[in-house]
């Protein structure tokens, strides 16, 4: 039988093991996939730990939202966002559920074609963060000849967003630690390191401000440097610093209290994403793999909070 990762109480991801489990045939409008890659985020340390409720009735836990593979079946009416599936399909899931495993069964419409020029790792991480990021642009209208600060520019959602903000013609300044500069601008961001004096830096570039800020850093350094330079609060988004945000009057994304989820914007964008990263015009940085059993050791080092790219897992 394949193997499966769980966690059989909210205690965490040093709780999750390694078992055996059969895996469900497909339904109506649902396939199989074979796991080759398995996106690791903080979302499923999040589930893990109990953060969005402690149900008993959910346990046993199985984590894991976004993955790559092959179909090996496929019930009636499968189809996805790009149209049929077929048995022998490459595809990237997103957003499934239970990804952590050999093999899993989800709905036809999480799954969408893989380009053949895109590894099984890149497709396994591009689209939760691709999704986030596009939403960050979105919400607050970024668009060609914008000035936008990108906070956390060399994170993974950070780095989607310089991509996509460049590809929308606008100019970017994102903030980092000083070994990732050349990485940002290789891809055409102006880079600017964070820590004290932040707001001097940024004027030294910008001495008109800013049109637009995302924060994916979450910090109040980087909040409080984007009301200073941005003259309009609902042209800030932030997806980690809720309280600031709600203090300055920024948009709050994602799945924290009082944000905006954005999901059928954020499933509405997956086909393009993937469209982009098929042409080569959005990158996935890879920054470690694990294997499939060693998920807690996987979590632990995102857990660290620069692992400099998107961190998988190997079934």
């Amino acid at each position: 039988m394949p193997r499966v990762m769980i966690a059989r109480s909210f205690d965490g991801p040093e709780v999750l093991e390694q078992v055996d489990e059969p895996t469900r045939e497909p339904g109506a409008g649902e396939v199989t996939i074979s796991v080759l890659a398995v996106g690791v985020n903080p979302a499923d340390a999040k589930l893990l730990n109990g953060v969005w409720g402690r149900n008993p009735a959910r346990l046993p836990l199985h984590p894991g939202s976004e993955v790559s593979g092959v179909v090996t079946a496929v019930g009636p009416d499968a189809v996805g966002p790009a149209g049929a599936i077929a048995v022998g399909d490459e595809v990237i899931g997103y957003r499934v559920s239970g990804g952590y495993a050999e093999e899993i069964t989800v709905a036809a419409a999480s799954v969408l074609p893989k380009p053949e020029s895109l590894g099984w790792e890149e497709a396994a991480g591009l689209l939760l963060t691709g999704v986030t990021a596009f939403h960050l642009l979105e919400a607050t209208g970024v668009a060609a000849g914008d000035t936008v600060i990108v906070h956390g520019g060399a994170g993974s959602v950070g780095f989607a967003a310089v991509q996509l903000a460049k590809l929308r013609g606008a100019r970017v300044i994102a903030t980092a630690s000083e070994r990732n500069h050349g990485l940002l601008e290789a891809f055409g961001a102006e880079p600017v390191v964070y820590g004290d004096g932040l707001v001097d830096r940024l004027r030294a570039l910008l001495p008109d401000g800013a049109d637009v800020a995302l924060d994916t850093a979450g910090t109040d350094e980087a909040l409080d440097a984007s009301a200073a330079l941005v003259a309009d609060p609902a042209r800030i988004a932030t997806i980690a610093g809720f309280q600031r945000a709600g203090e300055i009057g920024a948009k709050r994304l994602g799945g924290g209290p009082g944000a905006d989820p954005g999901n059928e914007l954020r499933m509405a964008a997956r086909l393009q994403l993937v469209d982009l990263a098929g042409r080569g015009e959005l990158t996935v940085r890879v920054a470690r793999t694990y294997p499939l059993a060693e998920a807690a050791a996987a979590l632990a080092f995102v857990a660290e909070g620069h692992p400099g790219g998107k961190v998988i897992l190997l079934p």
